[in-house]
């Protein structure tokens, strides 16, 4: 620890620190714009000159490291002198637009102008304009306003990953700028717009809707991916303008991804469903909720009684609360019914009969930048939780090694430094001869009854994998969402298990949702006799209840669950969307409330439950989930269902959560041999843009590229065998059949043929996995 002295207060500050650090730990507060706790030290706006003794002049606060016995003075003449004239400089090319500015309010040029600018110009001559930048669908630029602190260029290239912005031209002429022809595609882009201290880069979704001290803000929590980010919710008139960070260290830190930050849009989308609607000789008819609801309970009670109640089932999505899921399945439950499933996508479903516990990460968020060996399996991870991916990102660079396995090798822009790209059909073999090798080099035994159902040798790939987790500290093995929707899904976690154990570290699984592990402990899985999403889908019910899913698009195979609701005699879906494949197969639609219009609870891939109120009006005769499934509970005579507000029912859920709650340990799963398949194998992922109800209505985020169409992505080894060339249209068959475009990807592995999955060109191609066969058109 060093000692230093800031305008007269001592303070102890570890050694490293610089007078910026300083000052903020005696709040002494130093003006700054190109400064942020997050990024490197540029040190070229001159913002935070401060006087230092003994220095013969002023000195940056941020690039100063502090020595012992230093005498530092903020607010002496020579420093306000030198930051006045710093900001002189800056003010002489900034034009004077204040009035029109969405930055208005909350710029710090217009703050610390008040404080260090003169109240006019000495610059007489003609100020200089620079060209705006077309940066994609999602920021806006005035560039003119930038006064080139680099924030955003830093951002871009340590946190997110990817030069995509930088500056060119000197003194008076610089400017910020992208590559030619290209614009900002980063899944954390809109992170710049906070960075930005001035209006040059600001929210094209929000530009001119209106100012920020009009504005309500209002804290919640993402309903997207499993991370559950910290948002602040800024509303106008009750209804949804902007979404912000809240800055939480533990989990999103001060970022956002473009996902959660812009699915606000698709709160006010034409599909918004906002009163009951009753299908009468195939129309749909608006009704009241009394008529809605009563028709619901008197189809529930008849086909219980003229069929069973197993013959009901209960879909839901996993982007529901944890109240909404808990009163569905007690519903279901009360009916005499243990058929209910959240886990719409997967497909494998043998680690039910040996889980006792709801599987999560394995370890918290903030734990990876004490990681130094991470091996990831079948996973998008770039995409699937982008602030998970910075996190390993940033630890990258401090030590961790990162390793791979799946069908594609896309680029995480994080360093990979073994990797095992093989086709779906072989990741159980990669994972077994993983273990084989892990054991030999650690001199471990495998454990009993696994042994026998391993390879004797591993592969040059598995070897490096192995010798790579061998020598970490602190290991982690990650299952993502390709691995858990997997046709094999359980060997891979009982394998992913065993290679955690033999490297003494934690295994877990990333999550495909905000609620993942919440469904887990809100019971929204079958028990018993209890048919799980699959079965249900391919030995139809005569009833369901759909919440918060779209049958197209939310279902491992759109096609089989679309047929599936078709043939119900009576299907029930509350939600916030009117979507033409619910218009299609449901008889009542109830519209139920989104997250920004009711309360309730996430519990993200960690474990940690984060409790949320409503922050803007219910749109029409929108009513929150738990609320309508209440009082559906009442009228169908059924206990349990007098609880007054969502607190009460997140009380029943949670009051008894303890740390034996959550648990990834699966035993009795039989590693089959090898089932080579000799056509192409699929790879589906769900595109970051396409998974969920909300996010697929987003406007500016479907104008992205990552919204772009599907298309049958090879490797040019296997586009050379089927004789197809990139760019060509070619017929893709599966249970059904598509026609894509074929595209050239080398990080597709060999065999195998990538299409993304819940889009609506690629609905009727059926399973996410399997055999599929492509030629041309």
């Amino acid at each position: 620890m060093l000692e230093i002295e800031i305008d007269g207060k001592q303070v102890q500050v570890p050694d490293g620190s610089t007078v910026m650090d300083a000052a903020s730990m005696t709040g002494s507060y130093i003006p700054h714009f190109c400064y942020h706790k997050k990024l490197s030290i540029a040190a070229n706006c001159r913002m935070c000159l401060v006087q230092v003794e003994k220095a013969p002049k002023p000195l940056p606060a941020c690039a100063t490291p502090v020595t012992n016995g230093m005498k530092v003075w903020t607010q002496s003449e020579l420093a306000v002198k030198a930051q006045k004239g710093v900001m002189e400089f800056l003010l002489i090319n900034h034009p004077l637009d204040c009035p029109i500015c969405d930055q208005g309010g909350e710029c710090q040029l217009q703050d610390l102008a008040v404080g260090y600018g003169g109240s006019q110009s000495r610059y007489q001559e003609e100020k200089r304009v620079v060209f705006n930048k077309n940066l994609g669908s999602l920021v806006s630029t005035d560039m003119t306003r930038c006064i080139n602190c680099t924030r955003c260029v830093r951002f871009t290239t340590e946190i997110a990953g990817e030069m995509e912005l930088g500056q060119a031209f000197r003194g008076e002429h610089a400017e910020i700028m992208t590559f030619v022809e290209k614009t900002v595609d980063s899944e954390l882009s809109g992170n710049i717009i906070d960075l930005c201290p001035v209006g040059a880069l600001t929210s094209k979704p929000f530009r001119f809707a209106a100012r920020t001290w009009e504005l309500s803000r209002r804290k919640s929590v993402s309903p997207h991916d499993a991370l559950g980010a910290n948002l602040i919710v800024q509303t106008k008139h009750e209804v949804v303008k902007r979404v912000l960070p809240h800055e939480n260290e533990a989990l999103n830190e001060c970022w956002l991804s473009d996902k959660d930050r812009f699915s606000y849009e698709g709160l006010s989308s034409e599909d918004r469903l906002t009163q009951p609607m009753i299908k009468q000789g195939g129309e749909w008819k608006a009704t009241d909720w009394q008529t809605a609801l009563e028709f619901v309970a008197t189809g529930l009670k008849g086909i219980s009684k003229d069929y069973s109640p197993a013959s009901i089932g209960a879909l839901a999505s996993p982007h529901s609360t944890v109240e909404e899921l808990h009163l569905l399945q007690k519903l279901v439950r009360g009916l005499g019914s243990d058929n209910i499933d959240f886990r719409l996508r997967q497909t494998d479903f043998r680690a039910d009969a040996s889980r006792s516990a709801a599987p999560w990460l394995g370890m918290p968020v903030a734990g990876v930048s004490d990681l130094n060996r991470l091996l990831v399996v079948g996973s998008f991870l770039r995409k699937d939780a982008p602030l998970l991916a910075q996190r390993v990102r940033q630890a990258a660079k401090r030590g961790l090694h990162v390793s791979a396995v799946g069908p594609t090798a896309e680029d995480w822009l994080i360093p990979v430094r073994q990797r095992a790209l093989v086709a779906p059909d072989a990741m159980v073999a990669t994972l077994a001869g993983i273990v084989v090798a892990l054991a030999a080099e650690k001199g471990v035994a495998v454990s009993e009854g696994l042994s026998a159902q391993l390879p004797a040798s591993a592969s040059e790939s598995e070897t490096g994998i192995a010798q790579s987790l061998a020598s970490g500290r602190k290991v982690a093995v990650w299952l993502g969402n390709l691995a858990v929707q997997h046709p094999r899904a359980a060997e891979l976690q009982v394998l992913a298990q065993e290679i955690a154990r033999l490297s003494d570290g934690v295994f877990g699984f990333i999550g495909e949702a905000a609620n993942s592990v919440g469904a887990y402990l809100a019971g929204a899985v079958p028990a018993g006799a209890g048919l799980n999403a699959r079965a249900m889908l391919e030995d139809p019910r005569k009833a369901y209840i759909v919440m918060g899913a779209e049958p197209a698009l939310d279902f491992a195979d759109g096609a089989l669950a679309t047929s599936a609701l078709a043939s119900a005699q009576l299907v029930v879906a509350l939600t916030a969307f009117g979507s033409d494949s619910l218009r299609e197969t449901a008889d009542v639609m109830l519209p139920i409330a989104p997250f920004s219009e009711t309360s309730g609870t996430f519990v993200n891939c960690e474990g940690t439950a984060q409790s949320f109120n409503a922050v803007a009006k219910q749109l029409g005769d929108t009513r929150p989930g738990w609320k309508v499934l209440r009082v559906l509970g009442n009228l169908l005579q059924l206990d349990g269902f007098d609880q007054g507000d969502s607190e009460a029912v997140r009380a029943e859920v949670l009051g008894a959560v303890s740390p034996a709650s959550l648990g990834n340990s699966v035993s009795g799963i039989d590693i089959a041999g090898s089932t080579a398949i000799a056509g192409l194998q699929r790879v589906a992922d769900v595109p970051i843009y396409f998974a969920d109800p909300l996010v697929r209505r987003a406007p500016s985020l479907q104008k992205t590229k990552d919204a772009a169409a599907p298309s049958a992505r090879m490797s040019g080894s296997t586009l050379a065998s089927l004789g197809v060339n990139s760019g060509e249209r070619v017929r893709v068959s599966g249970s059904g059949c598509v026609e894509l475009t074929a595209v050239a990807d080398d990080t597709v592995a060999d065999g195998c043929v990538r299409i993304a999955a819940a889009h609506v060109s690629t609905v009727a191609l059926g399973p996410m996995c399997g055999e599929l066969s492509v030629e041309r058109v």
